[in-house]
């Protein structure tokens, strides 16, 4: 987002914080509003980081996790949320992951983040066991946020009847619904779900890039055609899957679980994301409507904020404003 964009973005938002009835008025108003000037000018503006302390980063104790917690400053009985990252080559310590946890605990989140295995460009089942632990370690019932493909993890674990009660939200940003859709994006840029349709032409290095982090789970003849980046083989390859990959595919797809969720649901999701495409959220509500908030916006683009202006922008702040303000009031 270009710099007069963000300055254009903090107005909006604060004459719509005063638009906010004066019952509703006091700190979580400014925070949640602190909160996404900051967010949605990826740090170039930082009121939030003004107005608050450093939180303090350290280790939390979960059975077979390496689990960081952030506490925040001078905010005592913050609620806790359970961070579960996107792709990060240094899981929980890389950089955009620790910014990230910072600004929630900012908020007043007491932020537990595990480390999944999506440092290394892929997904498995195992990754569910880390964040399924940390709810069972933490206090109180949890918020969880899970961003892009961390979404499935996120989702999965809340619907696991060992912890879905400790879940009192859970927040899916640019997430997931079916494994197998969203393969079929990565490699050949189709997406459709409910007479929304559309293709994206990917770098080829990328798709490179993710077969070779999965070579381990095609034959060499699927792994050469899908080394090729071509559209047309990858569909020819989709349509007719190995029934351990079909398998595998249908273990990481939360639409699978997502009415087994007790908790609330919200599904953030930028309109133009080319990472995942919004469909994945458009297919997740239509699983599970009851109780689920499905918040599609222009202001965010994959899992960061992006363009936009004018009216459209103005009803994207209100909305993720409100979503702020909710998760913080509860």
């Amino acid at each position: 987002m270009r710099q007069p964009e963000v300055v254009r973005l903090a107005g909006l938002l604060l004459a719509l914080v005063l638009f906010v009835p004066v019952a509703h008025a006091g700190r979580r108003t400014l925070w949640a509003g602190a909160f996404l000037v900051e967010f949605l000018s990826q740090g170039r503006l930082a009121p939030l980081s003004a107005l608050t302390l450093e939180p303090t980063r350290e280790p939390l104790a979960v059975a077979g996790a390496a689990v960081d917690r952030y506490v925040p400053a001078g905010l005592p009985g913050s609620a806790p949320l359970v961070l579960v990252h996107g792709f990060a080559p240094e899981g929980k310590d890389d950089a955009r992951v620790r910014e990230a946890a910072t600004l929630l605990a900012r908020c007043g989140f007491d932020v537990a983040v595990p480390i999944p295995g999506l440092t290394r460009g892929r997904l498995g089942s195992n990754d569910v066991a880390p964040v399924v632990a940390t709810l069972a370690a933490l206090a109180s019932p949890s918020v969880v946020l899970g961003v892009s493909v961390g979404a499935g993890p996120a989702l999965l674990a809340a619907a696991d009847p060992r912890v879905r009660e400790r879940v009192r939200a859970v927040v899916s940003l640019g997430g997931y619904a079916s494994a197998r859709e969203v393969l079929r994006f990565w490699l050949t840029g189709a997406y459709e779900y409910g007479g929304v349709r559309g293709r994206v032409v990917h770098d080829p290095e990328l798709v490179r890039s993710f077969v070779a982090a999965n070579a381990d789970l095609l034959e060499p003849a699927a792994r050469a055609d899908l080394m090729a980046a071509d559209a047309d083989r990858a569909a020819r390859f989709l349509a007719r899957l190995p029934p351990a990959l079909e398998r595998y595919l249908d273990e990481l797809s939360p639409l699978r679980v997502v009415g087994e969720i007790r908790a609330r649901l919200i599904l953030i999701h930028g309109q133009s994301d080319r990472a995942v495409p919004y469909t994945e959220s458009l297919r997740l509500a239509a699983a599970r409507p009851e109780r689920t908030a499905l918040v599609l916006v222009g202001l965010v683009e994959h899992v960061e904020g992006g363009g936009g202006a004018g009216w459209g922008a103005a009803r994207d702040v209100l909305a993720l404003w409100r979503v702020v303000y909710a998760l913080i009031s509860a």
